[in-house]
């Protein structure tokens, strides 16, 4: 999986909310792609790296940039993508693959729902759409070996997301929450998009492994209901790579599944598992496995594995050097999103920040810490990072966090001081204008930015946060110098006009966090008329 769970159900509950203001923050065309300075979303899923190209999945669509981050073409509100979220990235075969997701009301209750899965053969100039693969109300057994085993059938695509992509056999592979694993092979879906998923079938949550030749007797699901008391983490699919083409690790909420014969029928594949319960004498950390990465050179397949049912699991980056027969432990503690590898290094996406270190030896990790833009002075706002990727053969690093895009210039296999940080939001039209963003919103998951011009100039500014009755409840910054390049996101344009922000965490003066309600602030800037906006704080 590429990006936190969790938080990517409330990004999605809080999206039907954003929407109308999204709209008219970013006035996007609705039939083709638009350029901007930035990426579309601050919430970035997923990062793939493709020769000089960066796609970017986020809350807001598809991102893309051809000239390390200059400028982006952006895919969201567009004929192909409209309003939907990427939950994962894929690039086979000269194929780019964005799986896409949003949410829907149900019963009172925001709920998650895949969308299928769009692709380009020509770069993202033109998109087709693969429908989420559901079955049939018939679709109640598939055939595994010399078994007819029964099978819930998937027939909606509520709680129905792909969560992460894999090549191997040919194949495209999808795991999914509610649909489990399933592949299409790579040329019958080049050649109608319509084509047939197949279901597949992994080890029950009681057995070790799975063989065509055993005799079997269980039902596919992942939750019990009406159509039987039996529910089995193990089809609960949250994370796949492949480490080659007959080799594919798939993650679960039961651990981790290996086969070596992928590119076999589905009812003639094999599988173990590996969870923390198993038989080994060093087991994964924990049988949430939410990421998975494969690096080639050292033979070393990752696992971000989460703490699941059992007290004994704790959390940690899970790894082995011999294919899953024996595990290692590292990062105690941490909760990790996801990994980028590069020839000899690694990279950890945390909840603390992302961590690298040399493949070769996991002794000693680096933080990357405070991250601050030295040309704006902008500082980022978080340390909760969903994924990471090297480019520049290495000497690059792109990193995703919950509020921001990063890149780090690298010199040799160690952080930099050299951070850009890219900041999705509204240009400015004239030096008088002001806006909040994201609005409404949590303090409880973001700070909320304020931007505003200086008009190209250092001068001195001051911010206030009111409530409704206009009384201060914050002074965020008071006669501090800012502008020209101070807290700037965007140089000055030709008419002067620059974009400087500052941060509100929806806190007040005594450091409590302030009541929903709709609160004002009040930009004062050296020679200038006071600038005022509204911003809407939901809990």
């Amino acid at each position: 999986m590429k990006f936190k769970i969790a938080a990517f159900i409330i990004l999605l509950a809080l999206q039907n909310i954003f929407a109308q203001s999204l709209l008219k923050t970013f006035e996007l065309g609705t039939t083709t792609s638009f350029s901007s300075e930035n990426p579309a979303s601050n919430s970035i899923n997923d990062i793939l790296v493709v020769g000089d190209t960066i796609w970017l999945g986020t809350s807001r669509g598809l991102s893309q940039t051809t000239d390390n981050g200059n400028s982006w073409k952006n895919y969201y509100n567009t004929a192909e993508f409209g309003t939907e979220s990427i939950t994962a990235l894929l690039y086979v075969k000269g194929v780019i693959f964005a799986s896409t997701a949003h949410s829907i009301e149900k019963d009172g209750s925001s709920l998650p729902e895949g969308s299928g899965i769009r692709f380009s053969s020509d770069n993202g100039m033109t998109w087709l759409t693969v429908p989420q693969p559901i079955d049939d109300a018939g679709d109640s057994s598939v055939i595994y070996g010399k078994n007819v085993l029964r099978a819930l059938p998937v027939t909606v695509a509520v709680q129905n997301i792909i969560y992460d992509f894999a090549f191997a056999g040919n194949k495209i592979w999808i795991a999914t929450f509610a649909g489990g694993l399933r592949s299409v092979s790579f040329d019958s879906l080049m050649a109608n998009v319509n084509a047939k998923w197949s279901r597949t079938i992994l080890p029950p949550d009681y057995r070790s492994s799975i063989n065509p030749s055993d005799s079997l007797s269980f039902t596919l699901q992942p939750v019990a209901g009406k159509f039987g008391k039996e529910e089995y983490l193990n089809y609960r699919l949250f994370s796949l790579v492949a480490a080659d083409d007959s080799t594919l690790y798939a993650g679960t909420a039961n651990g981790i599944n290996k086969t070596t014969n992928a590119f076999l029928p589905a009812d003639s594949i094999s599988w173990e598992n590996y969870n923390h319960q198993s038989n080994q004498a060093n087991p994964i950390s924990g049988n949430f496995i939410v990421a998975l990465r494969y690096n080639k050179l050292f033979k070393t397949v990752f696992a971000a594995s989460w703490k699941a049912n059992d007290q004994n699991e704790f959390y940690a980056v899970s790894y082995s050097r011999d294919g899953g027969a024996n595990w290692n432990t590292t990062l105690h503690g941490e909760k990790s999103h996801n990994f980028a590898s590069d020839k000899n290094s690694v990279i950890v996406s945390t909840d603390n920040g992302i961590y690298l270190n040399e493949i070769s030896s996991f002794n000693s990790w680096l933080n990357a810490g405070s991250i601050v833009d030295k040309k704006t002075g902008l500082a980022l706002q978080t340390s909760v990072f969903y994924t990471a990727a090297f480019a520049n053969n290495g000497n690059t690093v792109w990193a995703g966090s919950e509020d921001g895009l990063v890149r780090n210039e690298m010199p040799g296999y160690n952080w930099s001081d050299d951070w850009t940080i890219f900041y999705a939001s509204q240009p400015l039209s004239k030096k008088e204008d002001s806006y909040a963003f994201p609005n409404p919103f949590s303090p409880k998951m973001e700070k909320v930015k304020i931007k505003y011009s200086t008009g190209g100039n250092s001068k001195k500014v001051t911010i206030r946060i009111l409530d409704f009755g206009m009384n201060c409840v914050r002074t965020l910054i008071q006669n501090v110098e800012r502008g020209n390049p101070a807290h700037v996101i965007n140089a000055p344009n030709t008419d002067g006009i620059n974009g400087v922000i500052d941060y509100w965490d929806g806190r007040d003066d005594y450091g409590s966090v302030v009541p929903n309600g709709v609160y004002f602030y009040r930009v004062e800037i050296e020679g200038q008329d006071p600038q005022f906006g509204k911003i809407m704080v939901i809990q």
